[in-house]
């Protein structure tokens, strides 16, 4: 049936000689897993500022191009919770570095790539680094005081936003005064120091997961990801009712029941879906959906906005450069807001924090309505909808943590980064067919409509809504989280744990 293979002993980890625990250093940890989450969020958003040129560069067409994009959130989104299962059985500092080396290989690639197939070889490359922030996440609760736990995680969570909200401007004015090789090697480079610094500063962590990997569920996992994920992000491009779409929908869908059925059946799973049944787990995955389809709507709106010339009426004329800078304050509001969620959450419970969030990003949307004129008004928008991302992200690892036993943390927290991606990916195909309908013509051209890009605010404020009314639903737990942290699994929640 399944293949097995066991954990390596504690002693065979390789790194530091500190066994992982509180200690007197573990705030160097927590900035040093964060700029790794930072890091790992940049190759998103790298290539940005490249894709009008990459059917140049690549001597390829505009759709084809578009894998270079594609790529990475496909492999970040398959490789997330199977990276994070690892990090249980293995060790998270072990696993942490491991998926460093994708990413700085990758950036290789793709800085010596002249075609199309060796940059989205190496573009995928540098999505399987996406694993880092779930493993940062889980580690936080083996390496930080109990005191701290809540801030820690909010901070390295928040890193996705911050990393993404940087990564534009800073790879637009690379692209614009510099070869777009030297986006790359720069990717290449930041990657190598990351990867020193954890084996310098984050502490061996005693591996806490039980028997072996589980290599048939990670394939029907990767293998149904892959035809969902391909489906939302392409369907506009092959047609929503072309056979291509239609049956790889329905293939994604078969192996994902397979694949829940074997999960299910199996000794040792890759995602343990009784734990993942359990209501505050559930419906803390599912509000990630939600928000993270909400969170990307505006990125994907606002950047256009900017973008588009004046003569629109409703564009604001600004070079990519500018545009992402004036998007970057979204990103320092994310990292300077962060420790605030993390109090609320410690004061009343992650439960108020993400429903807060959830609230405040709707208000940022609302507020787009009358702030769509100005870019210092589309510059407030970001910042209001960015603080409502930093808490509910913040929140979202604390709730999950507190519901899973300790061995899972890391698997846990993977598949609730793969909520997130499922929930962006969703958002770029809804967002795009709406802008895509709602058009008016142009010098020729068909562009989005003001009503468009209105109507996608709506949306992403509408479902912000529905965030908080998912949220509302949670079992409230008001415990700061680092309480909690050796607490075991409840007696009948023990029981749901037992497999033949």
């Amino acid at each position: 049936m399944n293949a097995q293979q066991s954990g390596p002993s504690p002693s065979a980890q390789a790194g530091p000689s500190a066994q992982a625990g509180p200690g007197p250093h573990s705030g160097g940890t927590v900035v040093v897993l964060a700029c790794a989450g930072i890091v790992a969020a940049l190759m998103q958003t790298l290539v940005v500022p490249l894709v009008g040129e990459l059917p140049q560069i690549l001597h390829t067409t505009a759709s084809n191009a578009s894998w270079a994009v594609i790529a990475t959130l496909l492999a970040g989104a398959i490789c997330t919770p199977v990276m994070g299962r690892l990090g249980d059985m293995f060790g998270k500092r072990r696993m942490l570095l491991i998926s460093i080396l994708p990413l700085v290989a990758g950036s290789v690639i793709c800085a010596l790539a002249d075609s199309l197939a060796p940059m989205v070889i190496g573009r995928a490359l540098q999505g399987m680094g996406m694993g880092i922030v779930p493993l940062g996440i889980s580690a936080v609760r083996d390496v930080v005081p109990a005191e701290r736990v809540g801030s820690s995680i909010a901070l390295i969570s928040a890193s996705l936003g911050i990393g993404g909200a940087l990564g534009l401007p800073i790879a637009a004015a690379v692209a614009e005064n510099m070869s777009w090789r030297v986006l790359f090697w720069g990717s290449a480079g930041l990657g190598a120091v990351i990867g020193a610094l954890i084996w310098r500063v984050v502490p061996r962590i005693e591996p806490t997961g039980r028997g072996g990997f589980d290599y048939v569920g990670a394939a029907g996992l990767g293998s149904g990801l892959l035809c969902l994920l391909l489906t939302v992000s392409k369907g506009a491009d092959w047609g929503w009712t072309s056979g291509t779409t239609l049956g790889l929908s329905a293939a994604g869908v078969v192996l994902l029941l397979l694949w829940g059925r074997w999960e299910l059946r199996v000794t040792d799973p890759l995602v343990d879906l009784r734990v993942t049944a359990r209501r505050q787990v559930l419906l803390t995955n599912l509000a990630s959906v939600v928000v993270g389809f909400s969170m990307y709507a505006q990125s994907l709106i606002v950047p256009q906005l900017l973008q588009l010339p004046e003569a629109t009426g409703y564009g604001l004329g600004q070079s990519m450069l500018a545009a992402g800078l004036w998007m970057m304050p979204g990103g320092l509001f994310m990292m300077a807001l962060s420790p605030v969620g993390a109090k609320l959450s410690a004061a009343r419970g992650p439960k108020v924090t993400l429903f807060v969030g959830s609230l405040v990003i709707a208000a940022g949307y609302i507020s787009s309505l009358f702030l769509m004129g100005e870019a210092w008004g589309l510059m407030i928008v970001v910042c209001i909808g960015s603080t409502g991302v930093a808490l509910a992200y913040g929140a979202m690892p604390a709730l999950i943590m507190s519901a899973v036993p300790q061995s899972e943390t890391a698997a846990a927290n993977g598949f609730n980064a793969l909520m997130r991606s499922v929930g962006t990916s969703v958002s770029a195909a809804v967002v795009g067919v709406v802008l895509a309908q709602m058009t008016v013509r142009m010098g020729g051209y068909e562009i989005a409509s003001e009503d468009g890009f209105r109507t996608g605010m709506l949306i992403g404020g509408g479902v912000a809504l529905v965030a908080a009314a998912i949220t509302l639903a949670i079992p409230g737990r008001k415990a700061p989280l680092g309480e909690r942290t050796a607490v075991s699994p409840a007696p009948q929640e023990a029981s749901d744990l037992a497999r033949s």
